[in-house]
């Protein structure tokens, strides 16, 4: 007991598993990624995502499911080597606890360690349903069976050497709980260090939730030599306000999630947990190391590497958090921001408004802003280790500080620096926007002309001539911050002026892509305001009508086989004063996201997985790329 008497309250954050979860399954996405896309995060946005979790003082970061596919096991593994040692600005001093999720399953356990076991603080998480429903209609087992299989997993996870194992019964939020008492007890003598108890379709209420904690706790046997843990999902809108009865009730862990994002409805809420323990000092027994003042750039990190846009009314980092429209409300927070407003915005690290640069400001005085905005975020190391990146950022600044009348803000800022980080974070740039004209008006079709410069041709290779797929030009690009390559225009027509210049891209990367969303959001107020666009593609099939056909579309080595044909989705992001022109920003940086993944897919070569794997007592399905997994 430390802090007052106080215990501390571990923070598990699975924004990159369970978060990750929100896409759709492919079986899926045929009749439904139109309204429901999905997140896929790269291997370098995962592990950036993770340095900031460790920033802002998570305990235990679940990294990923490593047996799910290749590119989930570097990416977890990557984690652990990268961020696992980490201890820079963690107010406990320790490095995170990197954990790989694994079902009760020998090869999902051994592949969960081996992308773990690099961090110097590791855990394997490892679940099985013990729901009579799941028993019956998804596992087929007997409550013996599972009892043996949870037993098995958890034996076989210490035999490999990890100390911290983490055990979940799924849907224990619907399961018996005398028979959760009798897994749960055989769990711990097999050697769990953490029992977590999943709320997983999100039925419970807070006070059958805090019931079950509190039972759980007091009748298992050996519940005093493990941390409870609790999972809770949002179906109901319940997540956080269960997850704070499970901690009235005795659990020290909390699973949660940046944004509340995940499958569904979503997971509890990490901002909302910490910031209700943060207002209610008296009101639970526990601590937490968690730095509140990084939040908010945690809340916007993810956001824009997912795509999912916060709603307005969301609480602590909603736009409209800490906005006050009645004028009686004005008045009183005018008077004292007491009256209306129970957390300083400061408090959670939400950057002021303040007009500070405009187009007459310098390049000392632009560096020395940025360098006090983004000291002791995510942006800081970037910059200090890629030097190209600011000298890009402050041509981008002084063009826009011509165009905005009123200044240029910190979210300007802010907004520009996350466009130059997002084509520096896809991989290779092959190909590079580089001018728009588009012809559009009412009732007629829009034409759009594009420029782009094709970084994997050369004057040696490009013989000037116009192709099918739209002019070439044998001399290398020659704007500042465009890379070496040629340029290649052409045009097409569309129902609108995004339609005509997504199709005239299509094109000239000689790809038949399908547009799966289209976002758009000011960065800040006014009609000159930064707009940024966010885009989600995916390769077509031939049942898919809208998409446009080159005649002569480019094939990768091996583009045919079988990682291929899942249809994974891309995202990419564009900011500019004006819209079309970061739309056409955003679809080209998905595409390259998409080339760039092809491409590590192809060196990596990964065998086809076999359709079964063994457990105790028999085998059960291999997961294939895209499945979820339900805790």
């Amino acid at each position: 007991m430390t802090n007052s008497g106080k215990e501390k309250l571990i923070i598990f954050d699975t924004t990159l598993r369970d978060g990750e979860q929100v896409r759709l399954c492919n079986a899926c996405r045929p009749l439904q990624s139109y309204l429901s896309p999905g997140v896929t995060l790269t291997a370098h946005e995962k592990v950036e995502i993770a340095r900031q979790l460790s920033r802002l003082g998570v305990d235990v970061c679940e990294a990923g499911f490593p047996i799910a596919s290749q590119g989930d096991f570097e990416a977890v593994e990557r984690i652990a080597k990268e961020v696992g040692p980490l201890t820079a600005g963690r107010h406990s001093n320790k490095p995170m606890v990197i954990c790989g999720l694994a079902r009760a399953v020998p090869a999902d356990i051994q592949r969960a360690y081996d992308a773990v076991k690099h961090a110097p603080a590791h855990r394997i998480h490892t679940f099985l349903a013990t729901s009579d429903i799941h028993l019956q209609y998804k596992l087929k087992i007997n409550r013996e069976e599972c009892v043996a299989r949870a037993v098995a997993a958890v034996k076989y996870a210490k035999s490999l050497g990890c100390k911290d194992v983490e055990f979940s019964p799924e849907d224990a939020g619907r399961s018996d709980r005398e028979f959760l008492c009798q897994v749960l007890g055989e769990v711990i003598k097999a050697g769990a260090t953490t029992l977590n108890i999943p709320d997983t379709v999100g039925y419970n209420t807070p006070e059958e939730y805090g019931a079950m904690i509190k039972f759980l706790v007091e009748n298992v046997e050996g519940a005093k030599n493990v941390t409870w843990s609790t999972h809770c999902h949002n179906d109901l809108g319940l997540a956080t306000a269960n997850t704070l009865a499970g901690v009235a009730n005795g659990a020290r862990q909390v699973e949660v999630t940046i944004n509340g994002i995940g499958e569904r409805a979503g997971n509890t809420s990490l901002e909302e947990l910490v910031m209700a323990i943060y207002t209610h000092p008296t009101a639970y027994p526990v601590f937490h190391t968690i730095d509140t003042y990084q939040i908010y750039n945690t809340s916007q990190l993810v956001t824009k590497k997912t795509g999912m846009v916060i709603q307005g009314n969301k609480a602590i980092v909603g736009a409209n958090a800490f906005a006050h429209e009645s004028g009686i409300h004005q008045d009183g927070v005018l008077k004292n921001k007491s009256t209306y407003e129970i957390i300083e915005p400061g408090v959670v690290g939400i950057p002021s408004n303040s007009l500070v640069l405009g187009k007459h400001s310098g390049r000392n005085a632009f560096r020395t802003r940025l360098e006090q905005l983004i000291q002791n975020s995510m942006y800081e190391d970037v910059l200090k280790s890629e030097p190209a990146v600011f000298e890009k950022l402050f041509v981008a600044f002084k063009k826009l500080a011509d165009t905005k009348k009123r200044g240029v803000t910190d979210q300007d800022l802010l907004a520009l620096l996350d466009d130059q980080l997002n084509m520096h974070d896809s991989g290779r740039e092959t190909y590079h926007f580089k001018s728009i004209q588009v012809v559009s008006g009412s009732g007629v079709l829009s034409t759009a002309t594009v420029t782009i410069i094709d970084t994997t041709m050369t004057k040696t290779n490009s013989n000037g001539s116009i192709g099918e797929n739209g002019e070439t030009s044998p001399v290398a690009a020659s704007t500042p911050d465009a890379p070496e390559g040629v340029e290649r225009c052409d045009a097409a027509i569309g129902h609108g002026p995004v339609h005509a210049i997504f199709s005239a891209i299509n094109r000239l990367i000689g790809c038949t892509n399908m547009l799966a969303s289209y976002e758009v959001k000011a960065v800040t107020e006014g009609s000159d305001s930064l707009g940024r666009v966010v885009v989600r593609i995916h390769e077509a099939s031939d049942e898919d009508e809208d998409a446009v056909r080159p005649s002569k579309a480019p094939r990768l080595e091996d583009e045919s086989s079988a990682s291929f044909q899942d249809r994974e989705t891309f995202q990419g992001q564009g900011t500019d004063e004006d819209i079309l022109v970061a739309s056409a920003k955003a679809y080209i940086n998905a595409v390259n996201r998409m080339v760039e993944s092809k491409r590590r897919s192809v060196q990596r070569k990964v065998p086809v997985q076999t359709d079964k794997v063994p457990v105790v007592g028999g085998s059960v399905e291999a997961v294939p790329r895209s499945r979820k997994v339900g805790v």
